[in-house]
C-alpha cells in the first residue's frame, strides 16, 4: 500500500517569488495603463494613477513615434544590434574556441584567458573620455564605432560563455574529424560551431539585451551627430516633454516590443545554454 506523502510548501522562498514578481509585474502595469490613457486622466491621487483608462487610445504611441523618429531611431538600434550579435557569435566563439581548448595545457593562452575575462570588472565610467576622444581621432565616432565599442565591451562575458560550453563537447569529436582528414578550421565549423547552437542563442540574446538597451556607449560617441537610437531618442523626448507620462510610457513600449519578442524566441535556448554551458 502505497502512502502519500504531503508535500510541504515552502513559505519563506514562496513569498520571496510573490515579491519578486509583484516588483516586476506593478511597474509593467503602470507603464501599460498610462501608455494608453489620456492626459486629462492623469492625477495626482494614487486611485487615478492605479485606475484603468476609461477609453483605451493608441494616440499616445502615434504621438511618441512622431516626436521621437520612432522609425529612424528603430532602424539604428536594429542595425546596431543585429551587426553586433552576428559578429559577437561569429568571433567571440572562435576566440572561445581557441582559448577553450587550449588553457589546459598552454600557460600563455591562461593568461589570456584571464586577461581577456578580467575586461568584465572595468567600469564604463573609466573608459567614457578615453572613448570619445580616441574615436574622434580614427574617424570611426559613427555607428561602426558603435559596434566596435560593444564587440570589445562584450568580449569577456562571451569568451567565458564559450569556453565553458567547450566542457560539454567531448574532443573525440574533433579527434575523428583529423582522423577523416578535416583541418581544424573545418573542424570548428562543422563539428563544433553547429553544436554550440544552445550558447550562440545566449549569447546572442545577452548581447542584443546589452546593446538594445544601452544609452552611454551611443551618447558619448555619437554626441553631436543627427544618428539617434531608441534610448537616445527617448533622452531628447523626455528632456522636451518631461511632465507628459502618457507619451513617455507609450515610447517605452515600443522600444520594448522588438527585444521582448526576440528573447521569447529564443528563451528555450538561452536557458539549454546558461544551465549546460555557464554553470560549469
Amino acid at each position: 500500500m502505497k502512502v502519500k506523502v504531503k508535500e510541504r510548501v515552502n513559505w519563506p522562498i514562496t513569498i520571496l517569488l510573490i515579491l519578486g514578481l509583484v516588483t516586476v509585474i506593478f511597474p509593467l502595469y503602470l507603464t501599460v495603463v498610462i501608455a494608453f490613457k489620456k492626459p486629462s486622466e492623469m492625477t495626482n491621487s494614487i486611485s487615478g494613477i492605479l485606475s484603468l483608462p476609461k477609453s483605451w487610445s493608441f494616440s499616445n504611441f502615434a504621438e511618441a513615434m512622431r516626436v521621437t523618429d520612432f522609425w529612424h531611431s528603430l532602424g539604428n538600434s536594429v542595425l546596431i544590434t543585429i551587426v553586433t550579435v552576428v559578429l559577437s557569435i561569429l568571433i567571440h566563439s572562435m576566440i572561445g574556441y581557441v582559448i577553450g581548448r587550449s588553457k589546459s595545457t598552454s600557460k600563455f593562452y591562461k593568461v589570456v584567458y584571464l586577461y581577456i575575462v578580467s575586461g568584465m570588472f572595468v567600469p564604463f565610467a573609466i573608459l567614457m573620455m578615453p572613448l570619445v576622444k580616441q574615436t574622434a581621432q580614427m574617424g570611426i565616432d559613427n555607428i561602426f564605432g558603435v559596434i566596435l565599442c560593444y564587440l570589445v565591451f562584450y568580449m569577456p562575458m562571451n569568451v567565458l560563455l564559450y569556453s565553458g560550453y567547450l566542457k560539454n563537447i567531448p574532443m573525440a569529436l574533433e579527434e575523428a574529424a583529423h582522423v577523416d582528414g578535416a583541418t581544424t578550421w573545418k573542424t570548428y565549423w562543422s563539428v563544433i560551431f553547429p553544436i554550440m547552437k544552445p550558447m550562440h542563442a545566449t549569447v546572442a540574446v545577452l548581447t542584443a539585451l546589452g546593446t538594445w538597451n544601452d544609452v552611454m556607449t551611443p551618447l558619448v560617441i555619437l554626441a553631436g551627430s543627427d544618428v539617434n537610437t531608441l534610448p537616445l531618442a527617448q533622452m531628447t523626448f523626455q528632456t522636451q516633454f518631461g511632465t507628459n507620462y502618457n507619451l513617455a510610457f507609450a515610447s517605452y513600449l515600443l522600444a520594448l516590443l522588438p527585444i521582448l519578442i526576440f528573447y521569447l524566441i529564443c528563451q528555450k535556448q538561452i536557458l539549454n545554454g546558461v544551465v549546460n554551458g555557464a554553470v560549469k
